[in-house]
């Protein structure tokens, strides 16, 4: 491993870009951030980085006094601030990407806005990005130069393993058609049946969905489901509401993002849903003050640490997935 980089962290979640280094067994860099009165932000660094590659790290929620957008603009200052001190490789690692959902035009004169936030990282001077479990994995065509896609599922896959034990009694659900081959991979991963769970949109309103009342084949069943990512929750929770009348034993949800926003952390509190898995790529400091012991909360930083180590050593990303990270 080479001497010469160093990791810096955005002002959102800094616990776990400290976590991150101290995998490594570094410290962060000494990075001054604020916020002025008007809403500005500011960014200076107070170390000398001159070409040291950087590795600067930024969770994107609404916490600590900052919005998503906040995080976004504090970002592409620090990078600026890089290059303007001479660093090498710049390297942002967004363990969730902001924008991502809007990929593509899906109405006419809409902008595809994950496209305009890669372009900016670009202009700033960015040399490379890195992500978590992408909703899009063509999102990296975006970007002209490297642009890394870690997964979640080593991690998942592992804490689902030892839930299950070897037992019969669970199957995996997938919650609609968009979701069917990744479940389909988690079952065969896990050694479990898989049942599809039909979903409809209203052709008018998209957000409104129906799902027939009942389901064949998890009666008696411990039912997990996997998402990539969990927003207000509805359409996991109106899920669950039919497995729970179907006769699922229990509901264990899965997913690598768990956003929660609008209050979703009260609901699924209340919901159907007996346990819920999330990675940690946002902050869920606050969902666990709702959710206690229904929130296992799983740690990606030791994957960011890894995929570090191996970038500074020339080593493959790929291989610590199967090669199967560009799925």
């Amino acid at each position: 491993m080479h001497s010469d980089f160093k990791i810096v962290s955005g002002g959102v979640h800094e616990e776990f870009a400290r976590n991150v280094a101290k995998g490594l067994g570094r410290e962060l860099v000494d990075i001054e951030l604020k916020r002025f009165a008007n809403g500005e932000r500011y960014a200076r660094f107070c170390e000398s980085i001159r070409r040291d590659n950087l590795f600067i790290i930024q969770s994107f929620a609404e916490i600590n006094g900052y919005s998503l957008n906040d995080a976004l603009v504090e970002t592409l200052l620090i990078v600026d601030a890089a290059r303007r001190a001479s660093a090498g490789e710049i390297t942002v690692i967004f363990p969730y990407f902001p924008y991502a959902r809007q990929d593509r035009k899906a109405r006419n004169r809409e902008p595809i806005s994950v496209a305009v936030i890669i372009r900016m990282l670009e202009m700033v001077g960015v040399d490379r990005v890195v992500s978590v479990d992408l909703h899009s994995a063509q999102t990296q065509a975006i970007f002209d130069g490297p642009f890394d896609h870690l997964i979640a599922r080593p991690l998942i896959i592992d804490a689902l393993t030892e839930l299950v034990k070897g037992s019969q009694d669970y199957v995996v659900v997938s919650p609609d058609a968009g979701r069917a081959k990744e479940s389909e991979q988690y079952a065969d991963e896990l050694g479990l049946q898989l049942v599809h769970m039909p979903k409809t949109r209203d052709k008018h309103e998209s957000s409104k969905i129906s799902r027939p009342d009942f389901i064949e084949g998890i009666e008696g069943k411990n039912c997990i489901v996997i998402d990539d990512m969990i927003d207000t929750g509805g359409t996991i929770m109106s899920a669950a509401e039919t497995m729970k009348k179907s006769g699922a034993r229990s509901i264990t949800v899965c997913a690598t993002h768990g956003i929660l926003s609008n209050g979703a952390a009260e609901k699924f509190a209340d919901s159907a849903i007996d346990a819920l898995y999330l990675a940690n790529t946002i902050p869920q400091d606050e969902n666990l003050k709702f959710l206690k012991s229904k929130l296992q909360v799983l740690s990606i930083e030791p994957l960011i640490a890894e995929s570090i180590r191996r970038m500074e050593a020339g080593e493959s990303l790929s291989m610590l997935f199967n090669d199967r990270n560009h799925k």
